[in-house]
């Protein structure tokens, strides 16, 4: 590292992004497809009945009523009650072992019959943030990654010389010169949004990487936590006496009128029992500041046990900012506006992780080069690979199989192995080529299933999902040509031997 403020900072941004890019990638673009969770979902899941307006409260009766006779058993039930943007509802429950269940039901009728076993955008929102390991470790994970993320970002601003120049600079084939080009012109472009997801991202997780004031105010008692934290949230032992539940429709419209507004998340604690609690949680709304309630009924009874609007101001911040990062409150337009900002941060951290191999081609030595190498490939050109395998085999797999939505997510992580371990084995420049050429295949099929399954519909969801895998397949297709055009070969990326400096 060269002594000075700047050269520091410049070293700094080089490792930090290095270190977690290939993690961040995967993060980046699962976050990116999780802005439309929902409508992945309804993509994902074609029986299931569409109508032009979905009733939440009718959805979670309905629910309610499958449950009391396929998971009479559990120790609760979770709903996340279709709506505007989803035409299933997600119920979850506890399978007695310490695991939990998860069905998708119809809005009409609360059943899963005839609707394929399918996590649809929810495995992309859950990887983005969690990354299929157990909680905490995924969670904590992803929040250092996020950390690390905002430190490269930061040390980029200071180590640019020539900040707003690099809005309108892009010098094609120029070798290293380009790659730095594109990725400060992804970098400054969309920066203020780099700068907004990366911390509030960093944010929604942090008593995880940061628990000391929650350990140092509550002595470590988390449920003395979970009782500031979420006033109405009644919870009570269960009495082993049986009692059954009261019609839930009249407490969600109850709800409704208090929240002015709709419903986000049905709890039912002891469903069954004497001392049964149903749980309502307010929707977000087009505000961007959430204006949480909840309220708490005596699930016998019907009768409001408690009821919390939130005014905290540290709390109404926090949701703020929790609002900035999933977007839920945006309008289509706002939505498609986070999606290409995404992709954009997506090819930001691409670019960068090249441009680490060709400033070091020339002198390369060891291993570590190779390493990098060939995580490159694996990463940027088969992380693409592994998410549309996920969108075939949702197609493709028998919709009665068994454990169909555990296989489905399988799938991506072999099609990940396989894809590293190919980029492993190829050389470079020919792997570059070919996973590309992969990548615009697999896009190119997910059109092609919906339509030869019988799937596709004509309507706005399908337009949106098969156009843009149509629109990726078109980019990596023309990636893939201009490497197989380029002389020398263009994987090997050679890097002119004068130094390119930001």
């Amino acid at each position: 590292m060269k002594p000075g403020f700047r050269p520091a900072m410049t070293w700094l941004h080089d490792w930090s992004g290095l270190v977690i890019g290939w993690l961040l990638f995967a993060i980046v673009l699962a976050g990116t497809l999780a802005v439309f969770r929902p409508e992945i979902g309804d993509w994902t899941r074609p029986e299931a009945a569409q109508t032009a307006q979905v009733d939440s409260a009718r959805a979670s009766a309905a629910a309610v009523r499958w449950l009391s006779v396929h998971a009479a058993d559990a120790p609760a039930w979770f709903l996340q009650p279709a709506d505007d943007r989803a035409t299933t509802t997600l119920a979850t429950w506890g399978d007695g072992k310490g695991g939990y269940v998860q069905r998708w039901l119809g809005a009409q009728d609360g059943s899963p019959d005839g609707i394929r076993d399918t996590r649809g955008g929810e495995f992309f929102y859950r990887l983005h943030f969690e990354l299929q390991l157990p909680y905490p470790w995924g969670r904590i994970l992803s929040a250092s990654a996020a950390m690390l993320m905002l430190l490269a970002i930061l040390t980029g601003i200071v180590a640019h010389r020539r900040f707003f120049a690099d809005f309108f600079t892009f010098r094609a084939r120029k070798g290293q010169r380009s790659w730095l080009d594109a990725h400060n012109l992804l970098a400054v472009t969309a920066l203020p949004f780099h700068l907004m997801i990366t911390f509030t991202g960093a944010l929604t997780l942090a008593n995880l990487i940061m628990p000391w004031g929650q350990l140092a105010d509550y002595d470590g008692n988390s449920a003395a936590v979970y009782r500031d934290l979420y006033p109405a949230a009644v919870q009570r032992a269960a009495t082993g006496r049986h009692a059954p539940l009261a019609p839930i429709a009249p407490m969600l419209r109850e709800a409704e009128r208090r929240f002015g507004g709709g419903i986000a998340l049905v709890s039912i604690l002891n469903p069954g029992d004497a001392a049964s609690v149903v749980t309502v949680t307010s929707a977000e709304d087009s505000r961007i500041g959430i204006q949480r309630a909840a309220i708490s009924f005596d699930g016998p009874s019907g009768r409001i046990l408690a009821a919390h609007e939130e005014h905290r101001p540290a709390l109404k911040t926090f949701n703020f900012l929790y609002a900035l990062h999933t977007a839920r409150f945006a309008e289509w337009l706002t939505r498609w506006a986070y999606f290409v900002c995404g992709l954009m941060m997506t090819a930001m951290i691409g670019a960068g992780l090249i441009l680490w191999t060709v400033k070091r081609r020339a002198r390369r030595t060891g291993p570590g080069f190779a390493l990098v190498e060939r995580l490159n490939i694996g990463f940027i050109a088969g992380t693409p690979i592994a998410f549309a395998a996920f969108f075939l085999a949702n197609r493709l797999l028998p919709i009665e199989m068994a454990a169909r939505a555990e296989l489905e997510v399988r799938i991506v992580f072999w099609a990940w192995g396989l894809v590293l371990l190919f980029g492993a084995l190829r050389p470079a420049a020919r792997a570059w080529r070919e996973l590309l050429a992969l990548a615009a295949l697999a896009c190119l099929a997910i059109p092609i299933a919906d339509m030869l399954t019988g799937a596709a519909k004509a309507d706005a969801i399908t337009f949106g999902v098969d156009g843009t895998a149509l629109a990726l397949a078109a980019g990596f297709g023309a990636a893939a040509l201009f490497l197989a055009r380029r002389k020398p070969a263009p994987a090997s990326l050679e890097a002119p031997r004068r130094a390119v400096t930001a």
